[in-house]
């Protein structure tokens, strides 16, 4: 029998939540243990079944992989048994295993992988990652859905624009890149924490790179990479959704691990909609602004530092409860409003015009049977769930198990009634 999340609404939260180390930060820091024949020591890594299935994949190309969910630490470290196929059956369930595309080619000069899967959210084709790779000098060919890539000797450095700003591409080119023979100037970059945190740990690895969290990175290419340890960014938009779940039941909550910094424009928004967010040297506070309504606001997502679109269902699940009409315009994805169909099961009074969500606020959300549709959506419906009226079920729950380590405990500390079984 397949789980389900069944939630009483209603429940006032107080308590403290600690924030986990990054998802997307995680699957990206993974594959650079393809880089290098030393070991890479990665910590604040959170026990999720994206990371399982990235530990996965690496098995699968001759990586040894140790992790120690007591201490949150991965060692990984390829051992003389190389291979350099990524199957379609572990692949298909994560759309960050094309990661390993860069580093495959700059130390191994061959890659087979499967064309990626992961959350139904939109194409999100891998064009630019491939564009990127073949200026450094790969050449590709796509056959029965797999990627066949591969290099005559060594990548060689180059300038390189992207015609828009992509995470993964950015990151795939620049592992890529610290391995190519001269200097390598990128264009445009994705400015997001997680590309900066990838560029800190292969600096601790020896890369030299230079302009990391700006719009161009310049990387001088090197031999071989060293042997480190480090510790993965926290997770922002792990930090965003308690912090909309402190705000949508009303409640003083504390969060612990977080850093505001990340989310400025986040943060920005809630406090307009009537949300007070306070760091502290100890941990971030969240309350509602004298305990008055949340009001209305119009959002736009936006690549990093403007508001990201991986907490863009989230705010719709708070503003569904708010004072007036509000409107959210999703430029990064063209399908990711498919949890305004369980939002509005739920009493929500949502609007689709094409990219663009309308959402009139409502007096009460009001529970229902719901379906999670990928992991972002999963989540806003859980955060819905905590103030409707009655018990609230959520089906399809692996998607939340993707990213959110223990979200079931760590809002039951809070005072939250909600269990999964």
């Amino acid at each position: 029998m397949k789980e389900k999340i069944f939630i009483e609404g209603g429940k006032k939260l107080s308590g403290t939540i600690p924030i986990s180390g990054a998802k997307n930060s995680c699957l990206t820091l993974m594959p650079l243990s393809l880089l290098s024949e030393h070991a890479l020591t990665l910590k604040n890594v959170p026990s999720l079944s994206d990371v399982d299935t990235m530990n996965s994949l690496l098995k699968s190309l001759g990586c040894l992989v140790n992790y120690t969910k007591s201490e949150k630490r991965l060692n990984l470290k390829m051992s003389d048994q190389t291979l350099f196929l990524a199957d379609y059956e572990i692949v298909k369930k994560m759309r960050a295993s094309i990661l390993v595309l860069g580093p495959l080619l700059a130390r191994f000069g061959q890659a087979i992988v499967a064309l990626p899967g992961g959350c139904a959210i939109g194409a999100r084709p891998i064009n630019l990652h491939l564009m990127a790779l073949e200026a450094l000098g790969a050449r590709f060919s796509i056959e029965n859905g797999y990627v066949k890539g591969k290099v005559g000797s060594r990548l060689k450095g180059c300038k390189i624009e992207f015609p828009f700003k992509s995470v993964g591409a950015t990151a795939n080119t620049i592992m890529a890149a610290v391995l190519a023979k001269g200097s390598t100037k990128l264009l445009n970059v994705a400015r997001e924490p997680e590309i900066i945190d990838l560029c800190k740990c292969l600096k601790a690895m020896g890369s030299k790179i230079e302009g990391e969290g700006e719009s161009t990175i310049i990387i001088e290419g090197v031999d071989s990479l060293l042997e480190t340890a480090h510790s993965v960014v926290m997770d922002r938009i792990e930090l965003g959704t308690f912090i909309i779940a402190g705000a949508i039941a009303d409640s003083d909550i504390k969060l612990t691990g977080g850093n505001t910094a990340l989310l400025e424009k986040f943060i920005d928004k809630l406090y307009r909609v009537g949300v007070e967010v306070h760091q502290t040297k100890d941990y971030i506070s969240v309350k509602r602004i004298n305990s008055s309504a949340i009001k209305s606001t119009n959002i736009l997502t936006e690549p990093f530092p403007g508001f990201p679109t991986d907490l863009q269902a989230q705010m719709m699940a708070l503003l569904s409860i708010a004072e007036g009409v509000s409107i959210i315009e999703e430029k990064i994805f063209e399908n990711r409003f498919m949890h305004v169909p369980e939002l509005i099961r739920m009493g929500a009074n949502i609007e689709i015009e094409g990219r663009k969500a309308i959402i009139s606020g409502v007096d009460k959300l009001k529970a229902a049977p719901v379906k999670a549709t990928d992991l972002r959506a999963s989540v806003s419906l859980v955060l819905a769930g905590l103030v409707a009226e009655g018990n609230t079920e959520i089906d399809k729950i692996h998607h939340i198990d993707r990213g959110y380590e223990d979200i079931i405990e760590k809002l039951t500390a809070c005072g939250a009634d909600i269990r999964r079984h």
